[in-house]
């Protein structure tokens, strides 16, 4: 034995100093092993969508409403089963609703505590007792776990006490436990919930998305292109500021900035008024951060050539004499030519003014105590990519050549591909918001994260320039990596989960990103089930595109199932007409034996500490 492991083993020791507390927890873990595997929920793409997310996230992308319809279908009408959905979605929200219309009388809230309490009772099936107590809140612990467990006995002593308890909480405060006890059936119908990237951007509330994902159970988030962004503007990249304002500006999401962040335009819109006259303050607010931007982008690119991306640098190339743009050979008419602040001599050099502008908004950004906590939330509880339960999460994309290889890039003297890539971009992420002596080169590859050609959070040629000022739609075409033609074939996804260490017959790739659009018989299931795009779709610029709202993913003891899921209304018309998400199921694999935790990750590292149990424990007879 090492001196390692022993010492590890007299760590573990002091924990279970006794024989018998040893025996104890591996008869515990050994328990544990052979509960069914918890629920995953699997989204992505929010884009600041809050109501819709939050109504996804609160039915669990339609599980409580299925969950009622088994144990209810039999008692209780189809209004009335909508009714309790809306309850348990929205409690504090609907009860007042309730109150108003004096329905809420003692055998209103009889009938439906006895209802949560059957239905968290079912839903309790699958976890620990232990696990379950934990998940109440504190308030009501004792009282839920008493109404969960109750037996009936010879004489009903049990049931007489339980009535009675009952009793005392409709006479005392039964509108804040009917609130608890929905708060608990949503918190065990998911065991965990998996975010794939893009919490920001396009949505009016990207702020009041993640303040409510700090205060879930239990999350992971795969970073997305959109997230990169804000997190590259949090760490001070002028070039990342930048392209947030004018995403902000551009899909009037200022809200988020303004009131969300506490971060001010004035100083921006001023400017751009002065500058601008003719046109609206959005608009000139919108060209003058654009202009900001090119500038700034092309400092980013001149001064790091492993980008390998000059081809982006169209400032030096414009010929306002003409009102032409050469671009790859082909001259394009610029929709626009004035250019005030535009120096040709040095294109990428801003003006005090346009320096001004962005020094105040770094100043902001950085000092932002909102924004700070919520990028260090994503830092603790995100990265590049997950492996999962034998399943392989990210974003993006993994950069492919046009032979369907992994591609090699390579950065600071480095080259890489595939994992190696992921983990390194992981880490040069990290470095650039925690360093205390953080370099522009880490700030500027947050940049690169966010629009680079071979970056695995983007995966395509982003043309916001000729976007902005060509009218030749010709010229706005982004190729995308090859990735997105190989990835339809089983073969590159057995590739990329065997580069990322997966080999299992359950394996799947969950992917973001890309919207699915099934108005042209697009599929989000890919090569053979594979690959499964779940684009959340919450963003609603693409509903007409997509002809869909978007996808979420469903992984329990069963299998694996997507939902399909039609426009959020608003939440007014849950409450007031009980209406829901339409969802629509599809499975996609069924487990031929329902699966256990021993055959999840947690599983193997249970297995792993009853091993370590069992050594301790031979130690102990031993001596």
């Amino acid at each position: 034995m090492t001196d390692d492991r022993l010492s590890y083993l007299r760590l573990l020791a002091e924990k279970y100093p006794s024989r018998r507390s040893i025996e104890r927890e591996i008869i515990n873990l050994t328990a544990i092993l052979n509960l069914p595997k918890g629920t995953e929920h699997f989204m992505s793409d929010i884009h600041g969508e809050y109501e819709a997310f939050c109504h996804i996230l609160n039915n669990c992308s339609g599980v409580v409403r299925e969950k009622v319809d088994a144990l209810f279908t039999d008692t209780l009408s189809h209004g009335d089963r909508k009714e309790l959905c809306t309850l348990i979605y929205y409690p504090k929200q609907k009860l007042t609703l309730l109150r108003r219309a004096g329905v809420t009388t003692p055998s209103y809230y009889l009938d439906t505590i006895n209802r949560l309490t059957l239905l968290a009772r079912s839903l309790s099936s699958k976890y620990t007792r232990s696990k379950v107590r934990k998940a109440m809140p504190d308030d009501y612990a004792y009282i839920l776990d008493e109404l969960l467990h109750a037996q009936r006995d010879e004489d009903d002593n049990q049931v007489r006490y339980h009535r009675i308890i009952l009793d005392t909480i409709i006479e005392l405060d039964p509108e804040d436990f009917v609130i608890s006890l929905c708060g608990l059936i949503k918190r065990l119908a998911v065991d965990h919930l998996h975010i794939v990237g893009d919490v920001f951007d396009r949505g009016q509330s990207a702020e009041k998305v993640i303040d409510l994902l700090t205060r879930h159970h239990s999350l992971d988030i795969e970073w997305g292109n959109h997230d990169i962004l804000w997190m590259g503007a949090a760490c001070g990249n002028k070039a990342c500021i930048a392209n947030v304002v004018r995403n902000c500006v551009k899909y009037n999401t200022l809200t988020t900035l303004e009131n969300g962040y506490g971060i001010s335009l004035r100083r921006l819109m001023l400017f751009a008024q002065r500058l601008y006259p003719e046109l609206s303050p959005m608009k000139a607010a919108l060209k003058a951060i654009e202009i900001i931007q090119f500038k700034l982008e092309g400092q980013v690119i001149t001064r790091n050539p492993d980008f390998e991306m000059n081809d982006r640098l169209l400032l030096s190339r414009l010929d306002l004499e003409n009102g032409t743009i050469e671009i790859e050979g082909t001259t394009y008419a610029l929709s626009d030519t004035r250019f005030p602040t535009l120096d040709l001599s040095a294109p990428y050099l801003p003006t005090k003014e346009e320096g001004e502008v962005i020094d105040d908004l770094k100043i902001q950004f950085i000092n932002s105590v909102r924004l700070k906590e919520h990028v260090e939330f994503l830092y603790e509880n995100g990265s590049m990519y997950r492996l999962y339960n034998s399943n392989l999460l990210y974003h993006g994309c993994v950069p492919l050549t046009e032979d369907g290889e992994l591609d090699e890039v390579s950065f600071e003297g480095r080259k890489m591909k595939g994992r190696e890539l992921f983990d390194y971009a992981d880490k040069r992420a990290r470095r650039a918001f925690y360093s205390r002596h953080r370099s522009k080169s880490d700030a500027d590859f947050m940049w690169y994260l966010w629009c680079g050609r071979k970056s695995p959070l983007c995966g395509r040629n982003i043309k916001t320039f000729e976007r902005v000022f060509i009218s030749d739609k010709k010229a706005w075409h982004e190729e995308k990596n090859p990735y997105y033609r190989f990835y339809e074939t089983e073969e590159t996804c057995l590739m990329i989960l065997k580069e990322f260490g997966l080999q299992s017959p359950r394996s799947h790739i969950i992917n973001g990103h890309t919207p699915v659009i099934t108005v042209k018989g697009e599929l989000p299931i890919r090569a053979g089930g594979r690959l499964l795009v779940i684009d959340g779709g919450f963003c609603r610029e693409y509903h007409k595109k997509t002809g869909i709202a978007g996808y979420t993913l469903i992984s329990n003891s069963h299998g694996l199932r997507l939902k399909a899921h039609k426009p959020f209304e608003s939440v007014d018309q849950a409450l007031k007409s009980n209406k829901d998400i339409h969802s629509k199921s599809e499975i996609i694999e069924t487990e031929p034996k329902r699966v256990m935790v021993a055959g999840t990750d947690n599983g193997r590292r249970i297995e792993k500490e009853i091993a370590d149990l069992r050594e301790l424990l031979e130690l102990r007879i031993e001596n």
